[in-house]
């Protein structure tokens, strides 16, 4: 009888330490602008960035559809850098040996990081959430989307 109450306690445990270590690796590995730098410069890989905001509605739905997908999460871990970037913040940000501001964070209600403005702005089109932007190993631009992404359409991307 003991040893069977071992056994099946060490069953449990070993099932739900696998279980805790599996939702633990579910999560994409995001790094910072400067972490990207310096990533890309040891070793060059595609590159994702993802701009949000806090109020951003389609941002948080991507957040929980999309990003939360363990096919998702393992392609990007696997072949990507991931940057997500709040696009409000009034850090400053190097990248490329240049300091990015928020210019905007005193005049503007929903202000936009500079280095936001860089990679997701179009010519005639005001800014818009959410913003992700594709890039090759090159750090070429291959996406860019200002729409909301379903998690279908985002490993579609991913697999371009």
């Amino acid at each position: 009888m003991k040893q069977s109450l071992f056994l099946i306690t060490l069953l449990v445990l070993l099932f739900s330490s696998e279980e805790i270590k599996a939702q633990k690796t579910e999560a994409i590995n995001w790094v910072t602008f400067e972490q990207l730098n310096d990533s890309l410069s040891v070793k060059p890989k595609k590159v994702v960035l993802f701009f949000y905001a806090d109020w951003c509605v389609y941002c948080k739905k991507m957040e929980q559809a999309a990003f939360k997908k363990p096919e998702i999460i393992q392609k990007i871990n696997s072949g990507f850098y991931a940057v997500k970037f709040n696009t409000e913040t009034t850090q400053a940000v190097v990248f490329d040996g240049v300091i990015f501001n928020n210019t905007e964070a005193k005049t503007k209600r929903n202000p936009v990081h500079d280095i936001a403005t860089l990679f997701a702005s179009r010519e005639e089109v005001p800014f818009s959430l959410p913003a992700t932007i594709f890039l090759d190993k090159d750090f070429a631009v291959t996406h860019r989307v200002f729409e909301y992404i379903s998690p279908k359409k985002m490993m579609e991307l991913l697999n371009n």
